[in-house]
This record gives structure tokens, sequence and C-alpha cells, in this order.
């Protein structure tokens, strides 16, 4: 199976305005995606933010669980955060992720629907068996910038619980993606 990396994108994402804007890390988010992303065996989970402050609250958040007093209170904890990377942006996610040059197939995950390309779950999930590399970028806020899906290759559908209602946190929506696309078959 190919690996599957994961990334969290803090900049540039949208407001309720759709206005462009930089969101704040939360701990939440870096603990339940870090352990989703352990789970379903990710390689890697990124976590893009340019502003130092917020870069300096993850790398403090990870340090406590892998070498601080939490790596000795809980160690699937401290197995769960060790995949977890800080980027400035995502030109600087592509360059550390490229293997001989080439980025992975970069996904987008959107609640909305969306003008670029879709993949069904089961394309992508073909992909993964065939060996193909891939990275799923995931929004916070109200979702990625127009700037951010011009880049990617292609999008997963939108996750629909058959009501009206749809606007899950970003870490229910990695789960339920993970599931989707690296579940083992149960019957």
């Amino acid at each position: 199976m190919a690996q599957v990396d994961l990334a969290l994108i803090h900049y540039p994402v949208l407001n309720k305005n759709k206005e462009i804007i930089g969101a704040a890390v939360t701990n939440l988010d870096i603990h339940d995606i870090a352990r989703a992303g352990r789970t379903y065996g990710v390689g890697s989970f990124y976590i893009v933010t340019p502003y130092e402050d917020q870069q300096q609250l993850v790398q403090e958040i990870v340090s406590h669980w892998r070498s601080g007093y939490g790596a000795t209170y809980n160690s699937d904890r401290k197995e769960a955060l060790g995949g977890v990377h800080v980027c400035t942006d995502l030109q600087a996610l592509y360059e550390q992720i490229a293997v001989d040059g080439k980025r992975p197939v970069v996904l987008a995950t959107s609640a909305q629907s969306s003008e670029c390309t879709m993949w069904t779950y089961s394309q992508v999930k073909e992909r993964i068996n065939q060996g193909e590399r891939i990275l799923v970028l995931f929004g916070t806020a109200w979702g990625l910038a127009s700037e951010v899906m011009a880049e990617v290759d292609a999008v997963l559908p939108p996750i629909s619980g058959g009501g009206d209602y749809n606007h899950l946190s970003v870490r229910s929506a990695v789960s339920i993606v993970l599931d989707r696309l690296l579940s083992v078959d149960r019957g």
C-alpha cells in the first residue's frame, strides 16, 4: 500500500464571508488528527501555518508528548504525535514531501461542491492500493481558499450525512475520510 500523508491548512483559508484569513491552531486538532492518522497508518501529518507563534505552539505541544513528561505518561500519544510536522506554507510542504523532485498526488477536501476535478473515494482507494503517494489537504475555518484548490490534482466528494446540516469539525471530517480511504474491508 502507498503512503498517505495529511495536511491541515491554517492559511490561506476562508472565513464565513469567503474572505481569506489565517486560522488558529488548536490542541484538539493536533491530538485527534494525529491519533486518527496513526490508527489508519498515515505517514505524516503536517500542520501548515505561516504564523511563528502558532508554529511554536505546535512544537511545544508535540515536544511535551514526544520528549517531555507526556512521553512517559502516555506512550500511545507519543507514538501518534511522532508523525506531526510543521510547515510555513504549501510550497514548503510540497518541497519537503517531494521524492526525486516529484510531489505526490494532492487531493483537497471541501464541504462545498467544487468546480475542480472530483475523484470518488473508490478511485483514490484504488490509486493507494496501486502504490501512488497521496497527500490529502484539509482546511480549517470555512475551508480552503481558491488559490489552494487551484493547485490540487483533484477534490474528494463532500461528506454528506443525508440531511441539510453540513458543518463537521475538521477532526470528524479527517476521521471519516481516512475510514473511506484506508479502512480494512471486514465484510
